[in-house]
């Protein structure tokens, strides 16, 4: 089995290339059930998939697999989908929080070395996986970086927990970034690809983008996404009733004046659909994953929990 270079990888990948967006799909494999953070817009959720429309946004899922069940249901999509180049991890925790994501990677690697790994992470605990992540076939990878200032990601992320001790305001929000910027720095150097998604939350970090994305280039980042804000349907507890900064999208010119201004860095990729942490098949097309759970459902008849 030969590695491709980066940029074939980026080619056959749909959310690090506008063109493989058109033609090549993905699957999600919702392995990762904790986080190590907490973001104020972030509303991590599990929720059973079904013929109805379902909510499309990332941090839920229908439910959570083991790493066997994962793989088993590689081999349902590719069955559906044969167009499919990437296997994917991204929650609906943080995909380095735990060790199901690289337990998971290990096997499909095994079974499928020719298709594209790609993992997101908040990076936290990106630094020393680095090398564990290389070695399971991760080619890719999406880091989530809201600011690369303290004051300006203290509001944002609420706490932080790392080696089991919490951390919260300022520190917490220092603590994160720099384990970010190590990490990014150390996974580029390994020759992986890198792509630095942005939550773009106007009140907040709407003046910092510039920053963010000068910031990542430097550490050796390829491509930036910038995620306009999904307000919570609802007041969520993490973000509370009160925070308005949290309660409003991006408008059309927002979302466009940062991308204008991320690009003045990075290239920046345009058509990324809010995948679920469950999501498969083509972007753009209806999602497979009801379908793909639904077989599950009625082969195994119980549902996996972490614990």
């Amino acid at each position: 089995m030969r590695l491709l270079g980066r940029e074939q990888v980026q080619k056959q990948h749909p959310c690090f290339s506008g063109e493989a967006h058109l033609n090549r799909g993905r699957i999600h494999l919702p392995v990762s059930p904790a986080c190590n953070i907490q973001c104020r817009f972030c509303r991590r959720s599990i929720a059973k998939t079904g013929p109805e429309p379902y909510e499309q946004r990332p941090g839920l899922s229908g439910e959570l697999l083991s790493p066997e069940e994962a793989l088993g249901l590689v081999r349902r999509a590719l069955d559906m989908c044969p167009e499919i180049t990437v296997v994917g991890i991204a929650g609906p925790g943080d995909s380095l929080a735990t060790h199901h994501a690289l337990e998971t990677f290990e096997r499909v690697h095994q079974a499928y070395p020719d298709l594209i790994k790609c993992l997101s992470t908040n990076g936290l605990l990106l630094e020393p996986s680095v090398d564990d992540l290389f070695r399971v076939g991760v080619q890719t990878l999406t880091v989530t970086v809201n600011a690369v200032d303290p004051s300006i990601l203290e509001p944002i992320c609420s706490q932080v927990i790392f080696q089991g001790v919490r951390y919260e305001g300022r520190e917490g929000a220092a603590l994160l970034i720099e384990a970010q910027k190590r990490g990014i720095r150390k996974a580029a150097a390994r020759g992986i690809l890198v792509k630095i998604n942005i939550v773009l939350i106007p009140r907040i970090n709407g003046a910092h983008i510039a920053e963010i994305a000068r910031t990542v280039k430097t550490l050796g980042a390829r491509i930036i996404n910038i995620i306009p804000l999904i307000p919570p349907k609802e007041p969520s507890p993490q973000a509370g009733a009160h925070d308005a900064a949290f309660a409003v999208a991006p408008d059309c010119t927002e979302l466009s004046h940062a991308r204008e201004t991320a690009e003045g860095y990075l290239p920046v990729f345009r058509h990324c659909q809010h995948c679920r942490a469950d999501a498969a098949g083509m972007l753009g097309q209806q999602d497979l994953s009801p379908r793909l759970y639904a077989y599950q459902e009625q082969e195994r008849g119980y549902t996996f929990s972490h614990g």
